[in-house]
């Protein structure tokens, strides 16, 4: 009876053991192997000459167009303020803004003037593109578009796909209203749609469209976007397409984002609205720099996790332990050296305050700053497109070397946090389309060291 048992258990446990190593197989064989994405080339959009404006023309041509647009003039008390903010805004006097505002006899912006302003640089931007990579419109299969303020009807997607003819298939996204961390975001988008359609190519275009968007009233908090945000846009062309493994600049590592708009601070710090006399804005108030700290210290965690060395991630760990079980001693927090683990750390310009604040909180030398302060003296802030000009800032300045790891970050309203990590494939060369080819001899340049203005208010009380 007992052999019998024992023989009776010998084959339960060899028939478990076969279904086991059966189901194991079975697993192995059906799971989808994650797709290698590459980034095979970018491209930014440089706006003529005549579109370039300076910090006096700025102001001048505010005072003309709110004249022309309802027979009033801008208060002495906001013309200071102007001043202050220009002059202390971290951009320099080669920084370009639509062609509307530098009609100074006229600001009644039209849907062809808004139109014609995004399709300059959407356009400008994807007609380079094409032509450095040699890829054909017909091939593209992914089509991802953000401008965060403007849409219109069809959507920017369709105007591209109307354009260059992109095939009736095409998987086609327009992002609006996501602020300027939606080209990370379009990153992370492409990423997965990357693993779901095969061999392919995905063409993600960032921009935004300042036209309509003027304020001429006399809320200061909302004169912010004026005095900071510049025309500008960038095209860029991943792939899944292994053939492509030896074309591409650079390969996809992580993508890491985060949202903190279930926090009213985070959710109202940047926000459109009208002001008491009816005039729509974007309000800037003075929550921004608390709600960007907190939001990107969440970012970094998450991405801590994925590129430091296991040192830092167990310093990190003790030290974050210590601090609450030991309140009392006010342990000040680890912040690892993430120098450490990239090459290149290229953050969205924003302001000149959030850019002293990161520096600040991660520790960074002005070394490491100098792409993102010399893309803000040079384009100021394009909205998504913003960190596009700063990878090739360092690419002109033939600092990409084969085997770097580039560090992308963006942040903007919600509040919202973006990092992209990219893996440099090869040595950049020489590009004569790149934006700063012409001039990169004259950079970076010594800026100077006033400090920022102080920019965030409460919105301004009606009198």
């Amino acid at each position: 009876m007992f052999i019998i048992n024992l023989i009776n258990w010998k084959e339960i446990m060899f028939l478990t053991l076969l279904i086991m190593c059966l189901l194991l197989l079975w697993l192995f064989m059906t799971k989808k192997t994650s797709c290698k994405v590459y980034l095979i080339d970018f491209a930014c959009y440089k706006p003529p000459v005549s579109q370039k404006c300076t910090k006096e023309i700025l102001i001048k041509n505010a005072i003309l167009m709110k004249k022309a647009r309802d027979g009033g003039l801008l208060s002495q008390g906001t013309l200071d303020f102007m001043k202050k903010l220009l002059e202390r805004s971290g951009l320099g006097d080669s920084t370009y803004m639509p062609e509307i505002f530098s009609d100074d006899q006229r600001y009644t912006p039209s849907i062809k003037d808004s139109r014609r302003e995004v399709e300059m640089a959407i356009f400008g931007s994807i007609d380079m593109l094409l032509a450095k990579t040699g890829v054909r419109s017909e091939d593209i299969g992914i089509l991802i578009v953000n401008c965060c303020i403007y849409n219109t009807i069809p959507s920017l997607s369709s105007i591209i796909v109307n354009q260059y003819n992109l095939r009736e298939n095409v998987t086609s996204y327009n992002l609006v209203g996501m602020g300027c961390s939606a080209g990370l975001l379009a990153i992370g988008l492409a990423k997965q749609l990357l693993q779901v359609y095969q061999n392919t190519y995905a063409l993600i275009v960032s921009t935004e469209s300042i036209t309509e968007n003027g304020y001429l009233g006399e809320d200061h908090s909302k004169f912010i976007a004026n005095c900071l945000f510049r025309t500008g846009g960038a095209a860029i062309l991943l792939s899944n397409r292994p053939s492509d493994h030896h074309i591409s600049k650079y390969h996809l590592h992580h993508t890491v984002h985060n949202n903190t708009s279930r926090s009213d601070r985070s959710y109202n710090c940047i926000f459109q609205e009208e002001d008491t006399a009816g005039t729509v804005g974007v309000t800037i108030n003075k929550d921004l720099l608390t709600a960007a700290v907190s939001t990107i210290e969440v970012n970094l965690t998450a991405l801590g996790y994925l590129i430091l060395p296991m040192t830092d991630k167990l310093l990190y760990v003790i030290n974050y332990i210590a601090r609450n079980l030991l309140s009392g001693y006010k342990i000040q927090p680890y912040v690892p050296n993430y120098s450490k683990a990239v090459d290149h750390f290229l953050p969205h310009v924003g302001g000149k305050p959030v850019l002293n604040e990161l520096q600040k909180t991660l520790r960074f030398s002005d070394a490491v700053m100098e792409a993102s302060r010399m893309t803000l003296y040079r384009y100021g802030n394009t909205s998504s497109s913003s960190i596009w000009y700063e990878l090739a800032y360092v690419e002109a300045q033939g600092r990409v070397k084969k085997g770097d790891r580039v560090w992308q970050m963006a942040f903007g309203s919600g509040f919202k946090c973006s990092s992209v990590i990219w893996g440099a494939m090869k040595t950049v060369d020489y590009d004569d389309k790149n934006p700063w080819t012409d001039e990169i001899a004259e950079f970076p340049l010594t800026l100077n060291k006033c400090e920022p203005a102080p920019i965030f208010f409460e919105p301004t009380k009606k009198k």
